[in-house]
């Protein structure tokens, strides 16, 4: 089956984690968007349409971007922001479209439908599509925002649970029902750990480990070689593989080959790769007031409608000891944190560093990179030339909105001066 995966214009409300990568690489229960879609269409020739700065990141993996084979054959075209909840595969045999509220989630089509289908026109054929084709429910979410994929991650790790073996003879303590656990043979268990299955199950992938006194509470997925360290990781949390975590995590995703080692809450929170979080560092996912929540995205204040709302950081993201994140608080790629005794602002760009309280661009873009080679050698990973590329144009695109945030208290001065 051609399955193919497209990004529509919405994409931009998933920053900061969709700017360094396709947002069907997003983390969601036991796996990335991108392996739902693939098993639930049982994809044999995967192809993908995404924003042309990201199609080098692909590799040989996907035929990206590619006009010949976009119009080679029948296929499924699937929203790169759809989150499908069921095993049950949708009818490939006639042309249709299946719709989440108003969005396209996905789109069955034959070669008379396919005509000039590329990356320019794909807005346009969607729309013909949607007019022309039969119109059935997909079914699923539309992931809107990050906060949507944290809200929905509980039930995705459930719906994530009947592809991992069952172990209920693992040796560990376990409140709940056994056949809720599931430890991959290579994983590593230490005594004193306590896996509470009560409101989900509990996976954790191979060769990951898990100290003494860690308490795992479902529905939770521990990712391939990921540590935990005495932590106590609560219901409807995902961390993904490579991970160093420690202290408390509640219903939050790491996306991978990040390190929250040390002491500190991390609540309903999505957080990207190659994150370091230093000790004691947290954040607020609940206002003093219970009023609802509003976060930066996209150069505008967006309110969520929800009270419990932590953070969002993007990859690389550095936050020193004793950094106090606020609710809301969204921290573009590559950004440095260091503490100031207080909450730090709520919104900090990509490429900028927050000192004593104040936003600062990074100038150094060259130290930038080499510290990024330097943290992924560490997890035996290479920063490639096509990623370097990528946050090299980030850098360059972000110069605007960098110089705006970082000179908005000289601007407040001046207006309450006026």
């Amino acid at each position: 089956m051609r399955v193919c995966l497209f990004e529509d214009a919405a994409v931009v409300e998933l920053e900061p984690l969709a700017l360094t990568r396709p947002a069907f690489a997003l983390l969601s229960g036991c796996g990335s968007l991108a392996d739902k879609h693939f098993h639930l269409f049982g994809a044999t020739s995967p192809g993908a349409i995404v924003r042309p700065a990201l199609a080098a990141l692909l590799g040989d993996a996907f035929a990206v971007n590619d006009p010949a084979w976009l119009q080679a054959g029948p296929t499924v075209l699937v929203n790169a922001r759809w989150l499908p909840l069921f095993a049950e595969r949708p009818d490939l045999t006639t042309p249709h479209v299946g719709v989440v509220d108003d969005a396209l989630a996905y789109a069955v089509v034959g070669p008379d439908h396919l005509h000039d289908l590329c990356i320019e026109t794909l807005a346009d054929h969607l729309d013909t599509w949607r007019e022309q084709l039969p119109v059935r429910p997909a079914g699923g979410r539309m992931m809107r925002h990050l906060w949507d994929l944290v809200d929905a991650n509980a039930e995705s790790l459930w719906a994530d649970a009947p592809l991992s073996e069952p172990t209920p003879e693992a040796d560990i303590v376990c409140i709940g029902p056994r056949e809720r656990l599931s430890i991959a043979p290579t994983a590593v268990i230490e005594p004193q750990v306590l896996a509470d299955t009560t409101n989900g199950p509990v996976i954790v992938d191979h060769a990951a480990r898990v100290s003494a006194f860690s308490r795992l509470e479902g529905p939770c997925y521990i990712g391939p070689s990921t540590q935990v360290m005495g932590a106590k990781i609560r219901g409807g949390t995902s961390l993904g593989p490579g991970c160093r975590i420690g202290g408390e995590i509640e219903a939050s995703i790491v996306q991978g080959f990040s390190n929250k080692y040390h002491d500190g809450f991390l609540g309903h929170a999505y957080v990207g790769s190659w994150v370091n979080l230093g000790a004691g560092t947290s954040n607020s996912d609940l206002r003093n007031d219970y009023g609802p929540v509003r976060v930066m995205v996209n150069d505008r204040l967006v309110d969520t409608g929800r009270t419990k709302i932590g953070c969002f950081l993007g990859d690389h993201v550095k936050a020193a000891i004793g950094c106090l994140l606020n609710t809301g608080t969204s921290v573009g790629p590559f950004a440095g944190l260091l503490p100031s005794g207080s909450l730090l602002p709520r919104h900090v760009p990509g490429f900028c560093n927050v000192i004593d309280g104040r936003i600062v661009t990074a100038e150094d873009m060259d130290g930038l990179i080499a510290t990024a080679r330097i943290v992924m050698s560490r997890r035996e990973r290479v920063l490639t030339p096509a990623h370097e590329r990528l946050y090299r144009l980030l850098y360059e695109q972000s110069v605007w909105n960098r110089a705006r945030t970082t000179h908005e208290p000289e601007r407040r001065l001046v207006r309450l001066g006026a």
